[in-house]
């Protein structure tokens, strides 16, 4: 895979809680260089990142519920709306984990919907945190994600205790068919573990390494 076609994957994110708004002009100014697909922040620096790439191809991306998912539904609605409002084309959302490992499918299901009817025409990847799930628990997200209407499924928060792989994406991608995306976060580093996450799958990657993958420089910690 080449550079363009790999950053046309890329959502260049930016998710540390000492981010300035000096570090999001520098990251919107490498999303537009670099011809990355989306531009990824927390919620208050969304019309930031709007007013920069308005009139680009690069999309202004929000999370939701972050990193943990341990929000009432009713808060990441209107967590989203209000993301939407200041400009986010895509929204990234994080499931309540909790309730999925107890089996409470309604309350995983009816989470999820909630954020979907909040951002109703934007794109919606939800979040199941794979590295603290089992194999039946990720099959399971995925497939209450997609009844919610999904659009993507994403491996991980890059926060918890680990971030994609590449079984992972595969499993994912089997579950979900060829209809959703998967998005592989976390961890995302080098060229050689973007381009395996692709081949299993993915069709977006969450990185904060986005200019060391297409420019073959050497890629920092953090996200």
């Amino acid at each position: 895979m080449n550079a363009p076609a790999l950053a046309g994957l890329i959502d260049h994110t930016l998710l540390r809680a000492d981010a300035t708004s000096g570090d999001v002009r520098r990251l919107c100014e490498e999303a537009l260089v670099h011809r990355f697909k989306a531009v990824c922040v927390n919620p208050v620096h969304v019309g930031l990142v709007a007013r920069i790439l308005a009139g680009s191809a690069v999309a202004t991306c929000s999370v939701v519920g972050f990193p943990l998912g341990a929000v009432m539904p009713e808060d990441k609605a209107a967590e989203a709306a209000g993301a939407v409002r200041s400009g986010a084309a895509e929204i990234d959302m994080v499931i309540a984990l909790g309730a999925l490992k107890e089996g409470r499918t309604d309350a995983v299901r009816a989470d999820i919907a909630a954020v979907r009817a909040a951002c109703r025409g934007q794109v919606l990847k939800v979040i199941i945190e794979t590295c603290l799930l089992d194999d039946a628990q990720k099959r399971l997200a995925c497939t209450l994600a997609v009844e919610a209407g999904a659009d993507f499924v994403k491996t991980s928060t890059g926060f918890s205790t680990g971030g994609a792989t590449v079984p992972d994406v595969a499993l994912m991608r089997a579950t979900v068919g060829e209809a959703v995306g998967v998005k592989a976060s976390g961890g995302v580093r080098s060229l050689e573990v973007a381009r395996a996450l692709v081949e299993a799958g993915a069709t977006r990657l969450g990185t904060s390494s986005g200019v060391a993958l297409v420019t073959a420089g050497v890629a920092g910690e953090g996200y």
